[in-house]
This record gives structure tokens, sequence and C-alpha cells, in this order.
């Protein structure tokens, strides 16, 4: 066997195996993550979530909210006494149990304003897949965008060849919806957690001491779920754009990878971008 002859059979063997690495990828990540971009309120059924939600359920998270509430009532009315008794100045007792039943209201609602939440954002996400449909004639979800890519860059109509420029765009495609599965499964736990704790970020609003945990709770939570909004749109822009044209492809998948940068950057919360994340654990360890 000459040198040729060796070389070739190396390459054939790097695009084999990475063919079927991204042939792997294209078969089970696209359908994991429309179901991990596009919520609604079933993400909280499961077993263990519904234990913590069962309200009339010792283990409930409620029961616990309901325990602390009944604490700060037995400490207002120490504190209330207190006050007389040293002639300070203390809040009313009227304006006192009116919050208190207003929060404890809140409370016990928590998780059902949480779910109507999810339905709003996924309604409004729906309906934009659902334009895009109408007017580009395209499934707009992850599913539809591997095959559309495919078409694209050649994959469908021969074996792939990593050395060349279609082959490079590919692998970065599929690198790329690897971190946004990891992102995105990191989003969808995060929405879970959040959701767990809302009746004590309800909680906090009783104090103005505390307000500010509720506020970053809810702005959390909002950019989170502000990403569904925003993604179909991008997928939109993205089979809209001329095929011949494969950089602006890629830009577009980078876009995919940046929305939680964004949205953060304009409203706040959390980064869910596990390569930057983990980047910054590493420095810790490091120190």
């Amino acid at each position: 066997m000459d040198q040729d002859q060796i070389v070739n059979t190396i390459i054939q063997t790097i695009n084999t195996i990475f063919g079927n690495i991204f042939s792997s990828i294209d078969n089970t990540i696209f359908d994991n993550l429309d179901n991990i971009v596009f919520i609604n309120k079933d993400i909280l059924n499961n077993s263990f979530i519904n234990k913590l939600l069962d309200a009339g359920s010792k283990n409930s998270l409620i029961y616990l909210a309901d325990a602390f509430l009944l604490g700060i009532s037995v400490f207002y009315i120490i504190r209330y006494y207190y006050f007389n008794i040293i002639d300070a100045k203390v809040e009313k007792p009227v304006q006192f149990f009116f919050k208190l039943l207003l929060f404890s209201l809140l409370i016990n609602f928590s998780y059902f304003l949480a779910e109507q939440l999810l339905n709003i954002t996924y309604l409004f996400s729906s309906a934009i897949q659902e334009i895009g449909k109408n007017i580009i004639h395209v499934d707009i979800n992850f599913s539809e965008l591997i095959s559309y890519l495919n078409r694209i860059l050649d994959i469908d109509s021969g074996e792939l060849n990593l050395f060349s420029f279609d082959g490079l765009l590919k692998s970065f495609v599929s690198i790329g919806f690897v971190n946004l599965l990891l992102a995105y499964s990191l989003r969808f736990v995060v929405i879970q957690v959040l959701i767990l704790f809302s009746p004590f970020s309800i909680l906090s609003l009783i104090n103005s001491s505390t307000s500010w945990i509720f506020k970053s709770w809810l702005r959390t939570l909002i950019s989170l779920l502000l990403i569904q909004v925003v993604i179909p749109v991008i997928l939109i822009v993205i089979f809209c754009i001329d095929g011949s044209n494969k950089i602006l492809l890629v830009g577009g998948i980078y876009a995919l990878s940046r929305v939680n940068s964004y949205i953060k950057e304009i409203f706040g919360g959390v980064s869910i971008d596990v390569s930057n994340n983990l980047g910054s654990f590493v420095s810790v360890l490091k120190k």
C-alpha cells in the first residue's frame, strides 16, 4: 500500500467516524431540543415534583411556606407588644394582617400562577411558530432545522467529507447544537427549581428588606422564559437565509447559542452558557 492509499484510508476512516457521530446527533439531539426548549406546565409532571407541589401534603413546599408565615405572625405579635412597651413605632395590626392574608392567598396559589406564566409563554412561542409556518411553509422547530441544514450542506447527497468547507460547517453546527442541548437542559432544570421555590419568593415580599429576593426570582424566571419566545424568531430568520450564503447560517446558529446572553444583558437573570460557567468553575479551582 503506497503513501497516497494510506492517507486516503485515514481520511476515509476519519470521515466515517465523524459521519456516524454527526448522524447520531441528528437522530437524537434535535427531538430532545424541541422538548426542552418549547416547554409548558408539563415540565412539572413527575412524581417527585408533584409531591412537593401537593398543597395538602406535609411534604409540600407550600405547607412549609405557610409554616414560615405563621412564624412571622407570631414574631409580629411579640414585636408589637414589645414596641408598645418601649413606646416605639410599629406597623398597625390591621395593615399587617391584611398583608398577611393577601400573601397567604398568593403563596397558596403560587404554583397555579407559575403554571399560567408557563402556559402564556408557550402560547406566545407556539403562535410565532405557527405564523412562521404559514409564511415560509416550514415547521419552525429544531427537527426541521437539521434537515434543512443537511440539505444546504449537501450532507444528504453523499458521505460526509470532514476536510471540505461543508464538512467543517457541519462540524461547527453539530458541536454548537450539543452546546445548545446542554445549555437548554440547564435552563429546563433552573426553571423547575425557580417554580418550586415560588412560594418562598412571594413570602419574601412581606418584608421590605427581603423583597429583593422576589425581584431577582421574577427577573430570572422571566428572562429564562423569554428565550422560548425569541428562539422561534431566530429559527424563522435561519429558514429564510439564502442557502448559497452558508456563512449566514453559521451566524444564525451562533445567535441561537447567544440568546440567553442577549436577554441577560437587557433584563438580567442567570447565565445558562455551559462553556462560560465551566470556564468560571475551572478558574475558581485554580485559585
